[in-house]
Order: structure tokens, then C-alpha cells, then sequence
């Protein structure tokens, strides 16, 4: 059975905080009519700090479509690598076991796919599968581990490499000034994700069943207008409200295995912001303290898309895992609206405790911060 191994996370080395964040607001939109409420929202999200690709100033220019992309995929190629090499031996794996490569990323465009790249670059098999996703948004994350589990269920035995490459403040639009593109503006982050499914042996999430669930006409809450200069992030008003629709659709994917997704050990979720969290929680009766690892994530790195949950799941490597054979979900929320879900359970000794792990030198370099 599939294994999702210890994820290897990296995130650029130019950071800015909540404080710089506001004042930046105050600054650029002072005028803006609805600036306090801005400032309110983005206070909200509990993000304390992001890491950036460039440094702020360089981030609030726009050069250009071509210029961004141009950046995304040379700041790919040269932060990609590591962080792939870092997973691989998480897995305790080489390029030359990896089946299938599954590429995520939302905040730039390649083609060929980045997968392609990597496969000539670091001496995968040149037999070794593709599947870029690129319009699942921040559900790619859960959809890249749930493809992954397909394919090494069709072949057991395979191996699969995730990499999620989200730079989102390639995004930013100075003439976007609605209050969702403000509050976006404060809530994004960039990071790197990469993690292996290995078909067999392994320490991590052992994969039981996956799913996916689109709420009906919804197609227009989270969206790009794709335009001259690039993508534009839209956001709908509604989309905090999402889990009174998402919660229900992951208890009804676990009735029929007679999982009851309110009494799981762990939940690695996407952290898109507080109240999706504050309200999961709600819906499926469950202390905050349950979604710590995705809270930890969203304070500290913002919402970084795809990479939310590997960012998450790292938390709890480090944190010592769970108890053998404990039950847990994996779940990404983005455009659609879509959920995509997976249910496992933890395969392999815990360190120490089980619930605290003592950092190794080793634990310590896990989630890196790149220089350029």
C-alpha cells in the first residue's frame, strides 16, 4: 500500500512581516475607501510573517507577464532541485526509482512542463511519467497526493515525486484594488513542497481511499481573469463560508469505509485562512488544537497554496508523527469549489513520545530557507 513519505519544504529568503504588511497597505491605498476595512481583514488572517521570491520592492513592480514568468521559471530551476534531492532522501530513494512525476503549481507557466526539466536536469529515467497540474489552485496539493495513490495503486510497487512550486507574489496586480485583492495581497506566500509516494515500505501517511467533491455552481468564487499583464486573483466574498459545504462532503467520503472523520488522530489541512479552520473545526466538532499543524503554517508562511500541506505534514514529522496505525485526513480546498481528500494512517515508529520529537540536525535543515 502507498506511503506518502516525510514531505522536504523550502521557502525564499526575503520575508516580509504582518506589521510591514499593514503599513505598506496604509501606504499605497491611503486613499482607498474601504482601506479600514482592508487593514481589518488582513489584521485577521493571523499571518505574521511570508516569504517572498524578491525582495518587496522588486515584488511591487510589474515588469511585465513575460518578465514574471520569465523569473518564475528561472527562480523554479534554481530552488526546485534541493528541495526535490531533500525528499528523495526523506524516502530513501533515488532519481532512478521515481515512476511518476507529478509537478503542482498555479503561479507560473511552463511548457514543456517543469517535469520534463527535471527529468533531463537530475537523471531521472527518461520513461518516467508527467502530470503537471496547474489549474487546481491551492487543491493541487491534495489532488497531486491523491493522483499519486491512483497510479501506485494501478501499479504497485511505483514510486511517485510531488513537487508544488507556488510563488504567488508573482501575482501581484497594482490596479487591483478591490478588497479581496488587498486582502490577498496579505495573505499569500511562496514556498516549495516536494514529497514521494513510494508504493511500498516507507515512513508516513500509509494511503487508504481518496476522494474529490465540487460544490455545485461555484466556479466563479476563486478564479483567474488571464489578461495582458498576466494573472489576476479573484475572490469571492463567499469563499470563507465554504466548509458549512466542505465538511459534510468529507464525513460522507468516510461513512462508507465507517471512518467518522470527527474522531481521526491527525488532520493536515489547507490553511487558506483563520476562518476556514475556526470553522471546520465547528462543523466537525473538533478542538482548534486538532489543525495546530496548518495553523502553524498559515501564521508563519501565509497561505502558500498547493504547498500548504506538505508544509503541514512536515509539522507533524517533526513533532515526533503519530501513533502506529493512527487514522488521519489529508484535505485541499481551491477553485471549483473542490475539496480533494485523502484518509491514512500512520505507518512506522514515532520518535520519542509520539507527540514531541527531539530535533536532529537533520530535523532542523528539513524546512530551509533558500538564498537566491
Amino acid at each position: 500500500m502507498a506511503t506518502l513519505c516525510r514531505p522536504a519544504i523550502a521557502v525564499p529568503e526575503h520575508i516580509i512581516t504582518r506589521e510591514e504588511t499593514l503599513e505598506l497597505a496604509r501606504t499605497l491605498h491611503a486613499d482607498h475607501p474601504q482601506l479600514e476595512l482592508a487593514l481589518r481583514l488582513i489584521g485577521n488572517t493571523g499571518v505574521q510573517t511570508r516569504h517572498l521570491v524578491q525582495p518587496i520592492e522588486a515584488t511591487l513592480k510589474h515588469p511585465g507577464f513575460t518578465a514574471r514568468n520569465n523569473l518564475y521559471e528561472a527562480e523554479a530551476k534554481a530552488r526546485v532541485p534541493d528541495v526535490v534531492s531533500r525528499a528523495l532522501e526523506h524516502a530513501e530513494l533515488t532519481v532512478r526509482d521515481i515512476d511518476m512525476i507529478v509537478y503542482v503549481s498555479c503561479t507560473g507557466f511552463m511548457m514543456p512542463s517543469m517535469t520534463a526539466w527535471l527529468i533531463n536536469t537530475m537523471g531521472f529515467r527518461s520513461e518516467t511519467r508527467q502530470l503537471p497540474i496547474a489549474q487546481l489552485g491551492c487543491a493541487a496539493g491534495g489532488a497531486a497526493v491523491n493522483r499519486a495513490h491512483d497510479f501506485c495503486s494501478a501499479y504497485p510497487g511505483s514510486n511517485v515525486l510531488i513537487v508544488a512550486c507556488e510563488f504567488c507574489s508573482l501575482l501581484y496586480q497594482p490596479t487591483d484594488l478591490g478588497v479581496g485583492n488587498l486582502l490577498s495581497n496579505g495573505l499569500f506566500g511562496d514556498a516549495i513542497a516536494s514529497a514521494v509516494v513510494r508504493g511500498d515500505g516507507g515512513t508516513g501517511v500509509k494511503l487508504e481511499r481518496n476522494g474529490s467533491h465540487l460544490v455545485p455552481d461555484t466556479e466563479e468564487w476563486i478564479s483567474y481573469g488571464v489578461k495582458d499583464t498576466g494573472f489576476h486573483f479573484i475572490l469571492d466574498k463567499r469563499v470563507p463560508g465554504t466548509m458549512a459545504m466542505l465538511a459534510p462532503a468529507m464525513r460522507e467520503m468516510a461513512e462508507p469505509y465507517e471512518w467518522d472523520v470527527s474522531e481521526l488522530d491527525f488532520y493536515i489541512v489547507h490553511a487558506g485562512g483563520p476562518r476556514i479552520l475556526d470553522d471546520l473545526g465547528k462543523y466537525l466538532r473538533l478542538e482548534q488544537s486538532m489543525f495546530r499543524y496548518s495553523r502553524q503554517t498559515l501564521v508563519e508562511r501565509g497561505n502558500i497554496a498547493s504547498a500548504v500541506v506538505f508544509d503541514a505534514l512536515e509539522r507533524l514529522f517533526q513533532d515526533g508523527g503519530a501513533e502506529h496505525a493512527a487514522r488521519g485526513v489529508i484535505a485541499g480546498f481551491g477553485p471549483g469549489i473542490t475539496a480533494e481528500i485523502a484518509l491514512g494512517t500512520w505507518s512506522g515508529a514515532v520518535t520519542g513520545n509520539g507527540h514531541r520529537a527531539r530535533k536532529t540536525s537533520a530535523d532542523r535543515n528539513s524546512s530551509v530557507t533558500l538564498p537566491a
